[in-house]
């Protein structure tokens, strides 16, 4: 008797829809005893559709537009070029993703990876571009995607019945193809131990304002250990500091 053979219905546009269509099957019901067929069946489930990944990007963002159409695509692409099927399960430790903009998009990577900040999974560059690299810690390998340029006007091309910018751009980026939408390149990433989610290294004080400093941040000037905000790099001004200036 030939092996039975998991079907996923193409037209099926949500987990639920594909997991009901492979169990009415008659060949692909619960009953059966082969190991490799319900690992096949689970295995059909760990990567998510579009709608589905859409559909869970807007409850985390809180509402659905154009960006997060482009960065769940941009990172559902990311994911099938590593090869990596599972983010979420025995992938999880597995990647670190790079993003260089702090818009909607972001959000929609994160959803889709399951790399976020806290988890020292998810890195931020404020470059101001729509793009993110993808880094496979297992092969050492990354690869960054850019949205392109030219997607906006294929967008206004295909759906020019559209007046909404946003509505326009939603459905079009739905309907590009990889290529239309995004540049791949193949980079070479190094990250330091410090940079790894996991990483337990020694908590280092600041001899200048006595905080501690983790992750080997610390700057070290003619014999002394600075926070970078003590060494000048800071973002802020202490509030007495500019309540002294404006009196002058």
């Amino acid at each position: 008797m030939a092996a039975p053979v998991c079907v996923i219905l193409t037209g099926a546009t949500s987990q639920a829809e594909r997991r009901t269509s492979c169990m009415q099957n008659p060949l692909l019901s619960p009953s059966s005893s082969s190991v490799k067929l319900k690992r096949l069946i689970a295995d059909s489930f760990l990567v998510k559709s579009l709608d589905d990944y859409l559909r869970d990007a807007e409850q985390a963002h809180g509402h659905l537009c154009a960006g997060q159409v482009l960065g769940v695509r941009l990172a559902m692409l990311g994911l099938q070029i590593l090869g990596i099927d599972d983010p979420h399960g025995k992938d999880r430790k597995r990647l670190v993703t790079f993003v260089e903009i702090d818009r909607c998009a972001t959000d929609a990577v994160g959803v889709v990876t399951g790399c976020r900040l806290g988890k020292r999974a998810l890195k931020f560059r404020d470059w101001g571009k729509m793009a993110a690299t993808f880094v496979d810690l297992e092969s050492g390998k990354a690869i960054r995607i850019a949205a392109k340029e030219s997607s906006k006007a294929l967008a206004r091309q295909l759906h020019p019945e559209i007046e909404n910018k946003n509505q326009q751009q939603m459905l079009a980026y739905r309907e590009m193809s990889d290529a239309d939408l995004f540049a791949t390149q193949w980079v070479k990433v190094d990250l330091p131990p410090e940079e790894f989610p996991g990483y337990k290294g020694d908590r280092i004080v600041c001899s200048e304002c006595g905080e501690g400093i983790n992750f080997r941040r610390e700057v070290r000037r003619e014999g002394k250990i600075l926070c970078r905000a003590c060494a000048g790099e800071s973002y802020y001004k202490p509030a007495d500091q500019l309540i002294s200036h404006r009196g002058h």
